[in-house]
Parts: C-alpha cells; sequence; structure tokens
C-alpha cells in the first residue's frame, strides 16, 4: 500500500486522506490554518476568518453524486452529517404526489448542510483513524523530487499559503477505470520528467509514495512545480461575468421547514434569486447580477439586498416566514471556470503527484457541481494509490480518468454560464435553442417525467446530451410548448424599472 501526503485541509484534501486510509494506505495531511472544523457549527461557520476559502461562508449544494460517495463509502460521515442537523430532500418530493419510483430514483436526494457540516464530520472521523495524521498549521513551503538521473533535491521554499480545496460542485461514477488505456496526448513524456518524492515544511521534509494536491487554485502549486523545474500545468480558464450576494438566516422557533414552493431559483433578463435551505433551520438567499450591472454595489446593504430578494418568489415565500438574519450580506465575484491539466502533448509535465477538487476543476457555483467532483477524485486516488503511484503510467491514467469523468461536466458548467452571462450582460430575452432549454426546466416544475431528466442531470446521475434527448422527454417539452405559443422564459422578477427602485437605496 501507499504513504499519502495531503496538501490542503479542504473538502477534498480532508475526504483523500480519509478514504486513502480507509483502503489501508497511510495519509498525512498538511493545512496552513491552525484551526480545524469543530462541531460548534455556527461558531466555526461565522466566526472562523478563512481568507484562504473565501467560499467557506457561501451557500454549497451537495448533490446525490456527493452523497452516495458519502453514504457508500463514508457511512459514518454520512450519519455524522445527519446527526449535526443536515437534512434531505428528494428532488421529486416537489410534487403533492410523487411518481411511481424508477431505478435510479434513489440517487436524485440533496443533501442540505453548510460547507462547515461536511468539514466537522470528515474531519471527526479523520481524527479517529489509525492510518492517518493531521497536520494543522503547518503549511507546504515546497516539494522534494527526484530528477532522472536519481538524484534527490528539495523543492525551493515558496511564500504562498496551502489553501483550502473549494466546493465553492458525468458520466457517473469514477470507478477503478484508467488503467491499462490509451495515452493519446499524454503519452510517454521522455524528456526528463520530474517526479515528486515529498513535501517541506517550516519544520521539515516527509517523504511519500505519492503527493495529493487539494490546496485549491489559490494554494500555489504552479509555483512549486516551476521551482522544481517542471513544465506549467494547462489551465483552460473561462470568466463567468457573475457576481453573488448572499445572506443567511433562520427559520423561527417551530417551524423546522421552509416552504416546499414555489421552485427556490428564479431568474429575469439580468438577475436571479435563489434559496439555499441547509442544517438546523439555517437558509441562505442570493442573489445573482452581471459584474458590470450598475446595481451591484447596492447588494452589498442589507436593507437592498432584502427588498431586493423580496423580489422574487422564493426570496418573498422564505423572507416572509419572519426569518432571523443570521450575517451581514456576503459578496463574491471574479468567479471563473478553471481546467487545471499536469499532462500536456509531451506527456505528465511531473510524476508522483495528482490534483483533487478544485486544483483539478474549479467550477462557478450555479450548478453546485464542487464538492461531487472533489469527492469523486478523492475516491479515486484512494482506489488506486497502491498502482505505482510515482510512475508515468499513474499520472497518465489519473488525467485520462479526469477527462473522461470531471470535465464534461466542467465543459457543461462552462454553457450554462456562458448563456445566463451572456443573457445578463444583454438583458435579452431566450429565443431558438435557448428558448426551448428554458422551456425544458419550466415544463419538469409541471411534469414528473421532464422533471426526474432535469434530476438526473442536476445530481450528475447522467449527461446532460443523453438525458434531455431521450424522445419521451423531447416529445413532453415539445407538447408544453406547442401549448403555450406565447411562452417568454426568464420573466421571474422585477422588470428594470422596479429593480432600479429597489435598488436605489
Amino acid at each position: 500500500m501507499a504513504h499519502v501526503l495531503v496538501i490542503g485541509g479542504g473538502i477534498g484534501g480532508l475526504a483523500t486522506a480519509l478514504l486513502a486510509a480507509r483502503r489501508g494506505h497511510t495519509a498525512e495531511l498538511f493545512e496552513s490554518d491552525t484551526r480545524a472544523p469543530g462541531t460548534v457549527l455556527d461558531r466555526d461557520f461565522f466566526g472562523w476568518r478563512r481568507p484562504t476559502v473565501p467560499q467557506a461562508v457561501q451557500p454549497h449544494a451537495l448533490l446525490g453524486a456527493a452523497r452516495n460517495v458519502l453514504r457508500d463509502d463514508l457511512p459514518d460521515v454520512y450519519a455524522e452529517m445527519l446527526r449535526l442537523g443536515a437534512r434531505e430532500r428528494h428532488e421529486l418530493d416537489w410534487f403533492e404526489v410523487r411518481p411511481p419510483e424508477l431505478p435510479g430514483d434513489e440517487d436524485l436526494v440533496m443533501l442540505q448542510a453548510r460547507r462547515i457540516v461536511l468539514e466537522s464530520a470528515l474531519a471527526t472521523a479523520l481524527r479517529a483513524e489509525p492510518g492517518a495524521v493531521l497536520r494543522h498549521g503547518e503549511p507546504v513551503t515546497g516539494l522534494t523530487t527526484l530528477s532522472q538521473a536519481g538524484t534527490d533535491r528539495a523543492g525551493r521554499a515558496l511564500d504562498c499559503a496551502d489553501g483550502a480545496d473549494g466546493a465553492d460542485g458525468t458520466g457517473g461514477a469514477d470507478g477503478d477505470r484508467g488503467a491499462g488505456g490509451d495515452r493519446g496526448a499524454g503519452g510517454a513524456g521522455g524528456d526528463g520528467t520530474i517526479r515528486v518524492t515529498g513535501v517541506t515544511t517550516g519544520t521539515g521534509s516527509y517523504e511519500g509514495d505519492l503527493v495529493v494536491d487539494a490546496g485549491g487554485r489559490r494554494g500555489g502549486i504552479e509555483r512549486r512545480l516551476g521551482a522544481a523545474g517542471c513544465r506549467p500545468p494547462v489551465v483552460e480558464r473561462h470568466r463567468t461575468g457573475l457576481a453573488y450576494f448572499c445572506r443567511w438566516y433562520r427559520l423561527p422557533d417551530g417551524i423546522d421547514e421552509g416552504p416546499r414552493r414555489p421552485w427556490a431559483v428564479a431568474g429575469g433578463a439580468f438577475a436571479g434569486c435563489a434559496v439555499f435551505p441547509a442544517d438546523n433551520r439555517v437558509f441562505a438567499v442570493t442573489l445573482f447580477v452581471h459584474t458590470s450591472d450598475t446595481t451591484r454595489s447596492a447588494l452589498r446593504d442589507p436593507a437592498v439586498f432584502e427588498r431586493a430578494a423580496r423580489s422574487f418568489p422564493p426570496g418573498e415565500a422564505w423572507l416572509a416566514l419572519g426569518a432571523e438574519p443570521l450575517s451581514g450580506v456576503l459578496a463574491t465575484a471574479s468567479l471563473d471556470n478553471r481546467w487545471s491539466a499536469l499532462v500536456d502533448e509531451r506527456g505528465p509535465v511531473v510524476t508522483g503527484l495528482v490534483p483533487v477538487g478544485d486544483s483539478i476543476t474549479h467550477t462557478n457555483p450555479t450548478l453546485g457541481q464542487g464538492a461531487s467532483l472533489a469527492l469523486w477524485a478523492a475516491r479515486r486516488v484512494a482506489r488506486t494509490a497502491h498502482r505505482d503511484p510515482g510512475s508515468e503510467r499513474f499520472a497518465v491514467d489519473h488525467h485520462q480518468w479526469a477527462v473522461r469523468t470531471l470535465k464534461p461536466w466542467f465543459d457543461f458548467q462552462v454553457v450554462a454560464d456562458a448563456a445566463i452571462g451572456e443573457r445578463f450582460a444583454t438583458r435579452a430575452g431566450r429565443t431558438g435553442t435557448a428558448r426551448e432549454v428554458a422551456a425544458l426546466f419550466d415544463c419538469a416544475l409541471e411534469d414528473p417525467e421532464v422533471m426526474r431528466a432535469r434530476a438526473r442531470v442536476r445530481h450528475l446521475a447522467e449527461a446532460p446530451e443523453r438525458a434531455y434527448a431521450a424522445p419521451e422527454v423531447r416529445a413532453r417539452v415539445a407538447r408544453w410548448l406547442a401549448a403555450r405559443p406565447d411562452y417568454a422564459p426568464n420573466g421571474v422578477g422585477p422588470d428594470r424599472e422596479e429593480w432600479e427602485k429597489l435598488t436605489a437605496g
């Protein structure tokens, strides 16, 4: 078995170390923050300043894909989350009478919780795991490497902290696929590929069979690889042009659940609103606009934010219950969708090190894919770490698995965000194919079969090009549209004149 060194103590890092230890490996986790997740949720969620994890206080969606990893591979973590107050919601419970169950419906369940609930449950399990060591407050400063000639050398210490990986979550399961596949563009390097053999910290060096980068997009791995003499990773980046404004609330005593209707996400031509139910009667309301919107800065004011949120059906339905505000308005912008590969046309840029979580793919939170993709990658590392982890073959197999399993969902996110960003920037209605796509989502609110297809895509159980192309689904959406010749999508919420008044201060 392997000794696995994990850089970063966020969701991806905690899960990788825990899953690896449960598979018989040993694991050491290195995290720059001296503080670890505890079980006093509100204190840790609202009172813990985490500059390397700015998305920690933003809403998270634990889709069916994430829930399945927890339920199947980490049942104690899953049970601890429920004990801490996480709640489950089946997607088909939207309907007054749930349609007859079909195979796969059991996977269409959202686990509703703040990020800290998952981190707390993972950290609790990891602290009790005999094969794992947690080194909080000990950031990785460099990499130790082995050159092609076989000479050990220590990577330079770099002035950058290890960020925890973000959630800021188809292809379906990760499985153990990949061994023996065609290398394609990721063939043997043949030019002196450098092998990572361990990490350095302020207190010394640690050797391992495999180093896992779970430090996220702010973790500094590109600089460390450059210092070790490696070629740069291959990075694909797409700006979203979206800004998010979130505020947390708690339902009043005696109200354990918020309203089931209206649908929790609503959007118009220039702005949208979403409600994220979480644990222990806590929920978040989020507004999103284009980064160039002139009303953007006004939404930081709690009074303006609440007026604007109430102009959308889900915001009004939840805030009308008399919820108690728990935070100010938390803003985030400069978001992008980022794919980073450690294999280029010449082969692996490094061996002995593989990425998980945001270090592979950072996705904008509109679809909530981050945690699911991180858990898939963590599980894959744990299942394969015994397969000569320092070899080029291992590096290529991990990359090819990621391209097959994670990249389609990254590409789906890019397309979805481009459509939202363009609509918000131009304030134009949707026509043609875009109108048909919007109709599919609205039709799903009335048609259980279309909702099932939508849910299978939402929970990463089936690729959109397959689920939405099913003849029965297409026929149902076509009939729905034919019955509504004047259908105009994205008509929910205020018009621009009203929005300007709401945000005028």
